[in-house]
């Protein structure tokens, strides 16, 4: 089959998902999508196989980015599996917030809870002057990070803390953090990709949703920033008030509630109020 009548016959067959089409078609022949139009060539047997249980797999509702293997972000390719994340666009906001405050700057940052690696390895590829340290509970976890470290050609520090029952060691400028925020009664009435196939160990934030940015800011964020430190955290389209909350209660200043590109609050940012007594 021709590849432009076989992206037509793919489309159909994804039904709801047929945006997915071309990139199924170019991970499996390596044809680019200008390819497909400019060198057209029949599709080989093995790849139509291929292409067939893909399909076969995405409409069981397993998320495409697992069954590839990969997904991009901030322009950059990350490794994915069932023990991290997909990372999603509306986690670009906190990137590009960060990014944007770092600059050219020398900051040390710790990504808390850094899963695939895809917020501090964006960081770190971004500003060439931060020195990143990724941290997760998990070697395994860890391991996906790593990996994904060295295919974007950053160098980035690692770290293995349960940030629940551990302090991190070191001193950082910045806490970045795309916390768990769900509720966990609500995790399993969320979409099937995401209730079905992503870890719900990075999903649940306890029973309001807030239990990470208590224990982040509350018991780890004063033990380990810089006098004038910074925190940047992703959250809930709902949890800006809470969050911003939790941050002055502790003594947080120039707390701001940052809004993605759909107008939703997606990003809280905070400074500490210098001591006033060293």
């Amino acid at each position: 089959m021709v590849v432009s009548r076989l992206r037509s016959e793919v489309r159909k067959q994804l039904k709801e998902n047929g945006h997915e089409a071309d990139w199924i078609i170019s991970h499996v022949t390596g044809m680019s999508q200008s390819d497909f139009i400019m060198h057209p060539r029949e599709v080989t047997d093995d790849e139509m196989r291929k292409i067939k249980d893909i399909i076969t797999r995405r409409n069981s509702g397993e998320p495409l980015q697992y069954i590839l293997g990969y997904t991009e972000f901030m322009g950059l390719t990350f490794k994915v599996n069932e023990l991290t994340l997909i990372p999603r666009q509306d986690t670009e906001t906190l990137v590009e917030t960060v990014v944007t405050r770092i600059g050219h700057d020398h900051v040390r940052v710790l990504d808390i809870g850094t899963g695939s690696g895809c917020i501090g390895i964006s960081i770190a590829k971004l500003c060439p002057n931060a020195e990143v340290t990724l941290l997760d509970y998990s070697d395994a976890i860890l391991a996906v990070a790593r990996e994904n470290a060295e295919h974007n050609g950053v160098d980035v520090k690692l770290m293995r803390c349960d940030i629940l029952e551990e302090i991190p060691t070191g001193e950082y400028d910045l806490i970045v953090s795309n916390p768990p925020y769900i509720e966990t009664e609500t995790i399993f009435s969320l979409d099937n990709i995401v209730s079905s196939y992503e870890p719900p160990e990075a999903l649940d934030g306890g029973f309001d949703g807030l239990m990470f940015y208590h224990r982040i800011v509350e018991d780890v964020a004063k033990k380990i920033l810089t006098e004038d430190g910074a925190i940047a955290f992703e959250i809930g389209y709902t949890q800006g008030d809470a969050v911003s909350e939790i941050l002055h209660e502790e003594d947080f200043s120039n707390i701001k509630v940052l809004r993605d590109p759909c107008g939703n609050d997606r990003v809280v940012t905070a400074r500490l109020k210098p001591a006033l007594f060293s």
